[in-house]
């Protein structure tokens, strides 16, 4: 079997005592155990630490792997952020070939812009998701002169259209003019990749990255130079060179955002206090004013006590369950009766105040609920999409049901006081929400709540995303309940 050593490299400065491991999906890095990981050894190369270390693995070799700042007995200090990183052998790789893996150390702040509320929202314009995929390949013969050098960055900003391409101190990579340059390929996660050959005389080159846009201009990335150099004193060069060199440099983004409580965001169509559907209106002032973030204190269920003690956000009783108090009751069906409407009508304008009443607006909402959910739960409950929601979230909602239900008959959240179920168990969790109970509308009713809230919630979500507007809820992990 055909083997080549794979060289990595990468500067990073340490403390006293700290060193690097690269641990990663393959056997010869460890298989993700950084004690069994590949060790690095420091050199300086001119102001420069640079960690080293080498493996022989197959000349077909594919693994994912990361970097970890370790003490002397390579327990973690640090770890890089984001994904792990990828690598593939380059095709075309002859047996006792050396490929050297320059890498770059992900910090946070590079990893940020590559989560899903950047990727997947703020910066979707950039239709990465859209591109077309190509694999950079490699046609030209190679003769003992050549070097193969594979440029790759990651670009989770690059505007819609824009491509990246490599310009430099070299013929190869254009001379310094963009239009001339070396026209990266995407592959997929941000990530542009091209191979350059080059001839060991013409070491070393300098070079930066440049975004091109649609209409042909061209925008050098921030920073000095970058350079790629060979070791010709060596008794075996690198045949290969794969430079990942972490992001593209551009001017640091800067976004806004704006923090509310949910019971806050209100319209002439809530009762008495802020709905979920509101939060389409939230997410349109919030655009309109050149926000990019909406966050919102915690919506969970915080239904303790079932008193005006339960406004408190952070004191939740479950990190799933989303708070009836946001349930807009005129959107759970298209055919309410007139009575209900009235009912509702009536309850708009009794709770229209400056101030939340708390315990007034739970209970009408829960009531007029109720009144809908005994209509219409047999066509819901039986419905495709909210066959789906309990399927995809029984692990949760079932328990919770349970609480609601023991909760509301024992007139206490005091388990201790419910007799032969203060002690639970899944035996115990499946009686109560059997079918043929006789309390199993009760059941129902907590799951109908849920569904029509988690239905909601995710319109606005969705809302916000086709506008490029994140919004994220707050937690309760680790609050004082008080």
């Amino acid at each position: 079997m055909a083997k080549v050593t794979l060289i990595f490299k990468l500067p990073y400065y340490t403390e006293w005592g700290q060193s690097l491991i690269i641990a990663g999906s393959a056997p010869a890095l460890g298989s993700w155990n950084v004690k069994q990981g590949l060790a690095l050894s420091p050199v300086h190369e001119g102001n420069a630490l640079v960690w080293c270390g080498q493996v022989s693995v197959p000349a077909v070799f594919t693994c994912e792997y990361s970097y970890h700042v370790v003490d002397d007995h390579k327990n973690v200090l640090r770890r890089e952020a984001g994904e792990k990183k990828k690598l593939v052998v380059p095709e075309g790789v002859k047996d006792g070939d050396v490929v050297e893996v320059r890498d770059w150390w992900q910090d946070a702040s590079e990893a940020l812009f590559l989560r899903s509320a950047f990727k997947n929202v703020i910066f979707s314009a950039t239709d990465n998701a859209k591109r077309q995929l190509q694999s950079p390949s490699l046609s030209k013969t190679l003769d003992p002169e050549d070097i193969v050098v594979q440029f790759i960055i990651s670009c989770p900003r690059l505007a819609a259209g824009s491509t990246v391409v490599v310009t430099g101190s070299n013929l190869a990579v254009g001379n310094w003019k963009a239009q001339n340059g070396l026209k990266l390929n995407y592959v997929g996660d941000s990530i542009w990749k091209a191979y350059c050959v080059l001839r060991k005389s013409e070491f070393p080159v300098k070079y930066k990255y440049c975004q091109v846009s649609e209409a042909g201009v061209s925008s050098l990335e921030f920073g000095p130079n970058r350079e790629v150099d060979v070791d010709l004193s060596s008794p075996k060069p690198s045949r290969h060179i794969l430079l990942s060199d972490g992001s593209l440099r551009e001017a640091p983004w800067r976004g806004a955002g704006v923090a509310v409580p949910m019971f806050s965001i209100r319209s002439n169509e809530d009762l008495g206090v802020g709905e979920f559907p509101d939060l389409k209106l939230l997410v349109d002032w919030a655009v309109n004013s050149g926000f990019h973030l909406v966050q919102l204190l915690p919506i969970n269920d915080t239904s303790v006590n079932k008193m005006w003690w339960d406004s408190y956000p952070y004191s939740s009783l479950s990190v799933f369950a989303l708070h009836p108090l946001y349930l807009r009751v005129q959107a759970l069906s298209d055919a309410i009766p007139a009575d209900v409407k009235e009912e509702i009508t009536k309850a708009k304008k009794e709770l229209d105040k400056k101030d939340v009443d708390y315990e007034a607006a739970l209970s009408t909402k829960l009531r007029i609920a109720q009144k809908i959910f005994n209509l219409e739960k047999d066509k819901v409950l039986n419905s495709a999409p909210f066959k789906q929601f309990l399927s995809e979230n029984e692990e949760w909602l079932k328990p919770y049901a349970a609480f609601c239900f023991l909760r509301d008959f024992f007139e206490t959240s005091d388990h201790s006081q419910w007799g032969r179920f203060s002690q639970f168990s899944k035996e115990k969790l499946d009686k109560l929400v059997v079918a043929d109970a006789l309390h199993h509308d009760i059941i129902r009713f907590h799951y109908y709540v849920q569904y029509h809230l988690f239905t909601q919630v995710s319109i606005g979500r969705c809302h916000s995303e086709l506008y490029k507007c994140v919004y994220i809820c707050g937690h309760s992990f680790s609050f004082p309940p008080y």
